[in-house]
């Protein structure tokens, strides 16, 4: 865990107690409204499950993220404000082990409707190498290599990479919204429905644009990949871990380089969030090109769509070239 990019537990739990006592002051008008008109005041924690709020909550909710669009996840540092707005809310969607500070200031919180996204499926452990789709017959009870931002036990928070995972969230979320307004059930778990049948769309895009490819291998420099890799049978190798900001040793990169040419490797991939400078390095070393692999963190006006599906079609785009799709 990079500890440095993290809030401390104790600093958090004080601005906690600072955003409570100003939480007065900190509400504004637009709460006001949305509790006039009748809308569920729901705050997410970051932009997956922003997109599973708006999407399922539809005109129903007023959804707020804790995290804005260009700001890496993982570096995010709450105000005050922000922290005593979380107890005005109606509805917290999160995902536990993405944002321990985040995690800390909705424990502190509590607001009767909080769900934790990793609750509503199963996580897995997923290091930086591939090769290991038996993991889950073996429980996934090994650490994840010993990478940052994991969640308990060693699990890979990145489910919303997978699409049948992320359907299995939607349906949660939809359940737990018409719970915490039932007058609006109905429309709730309407909408669930239709996300569910996109991602499976999604999913079955992906599994047919997947199925014969030259090469199962891909290199990327955020190993966030692991759930979609052995959703459709490929081996994903990060440069780092699970952590984004951590550094490789000159031994992976030498064992990257020497997995690139056993495997026919053509591209390293990096993401719009974090420094290509490893990838660049790699792909000059190695005499590979570069290209984009969006872990989908957050939507910003590098991204390579307007939204999740989007975002991801261009995702399968990028892996059907690189992995040479036939």
């Amino acid at each position: 865990m990079n500890v440095r990019r993290l809030i401390p537990t104790t600093a958090v739990a004080g601005a906690v107690a600072l955003g409570l006592v100003t939480l007065s002051a900190c509400s504004g008008t637009s709460d006001a409204a949305d509790k006039a008109n009748g809308r569920l005041s729901v705050v997410a924690s970051f932009y997956p499950m922003q997109y599973l709020a708006e999407q399922i909550g539809g005109a129903h909710v007023s959804v707020e993220t804790l995290t804005a669009p260009g700001v890496e996840p993982h570096d995010l540092e709450l105000k005050p404000r922000q922290i005593g707005e979380l107890g005005e809310a109606d509805y917290i969607l999160y995902l536990k082990g993405v944002q321990p500070a985040v995690d800390e200031a909705i424990k502190q919180a509590g607001v009767e409707h909080t769900v934790d996204a990793a609750g509503l499926t199963k996580l897995e452990a997923h290091g930086t190498g591939g090769h290991d789709h038996g993991a889950e017959e073996h429980g996934h009870e090994e650490e994840g290599h010993g990478h940052g931002h994991e969640s308990e036990a060693g699990a890979d928070p990145h489910i919303w990479l997978d699409p049948v995972k992320y359907a299995e969230v939607a349906k949660g979320v939809g359940a737990s919204l018409a719970k915490a307004d039932p007058d609006h059930a109905a429309d709730y778990r309407k909408n669930a429905d239709a996300l569910v049948k996109k991602l499976g769309d999604l999913d079955t895009a992906f599994e047919t644009g997947l199925k014969n490819t030259t090469t199962k291998t891909f290199i990327t420099t955020h190993s966030a990949f692991g759930y979609l890799a052995e959703r459709y049978g490929l081996d994903q190798e990060g440069i780092t871990g699970i952590d984004p900001e951590s550094e490789p040793s000159p031994a992976r990169m030498q064992e990257l380089q020497t997995i690139a040419q056993k495997e026919k490797v053509s591209t390293v991939f990096f993401e719009t969030l974090a420094s290509d400078k490893t990838a660049k390095t790699l792909a000059k070393d190695t005499g590979l090109t570069t290209a984009v692999l969006d872990p989908l963190e957050g939507i910003t006006d590098k991204s390579q769509g307007d939204d999740y599906i989007e975002v991801m079609q261009s995702n399968l785009a990028a892996l059907k070239k690189a992995l040479g799709a036939k």
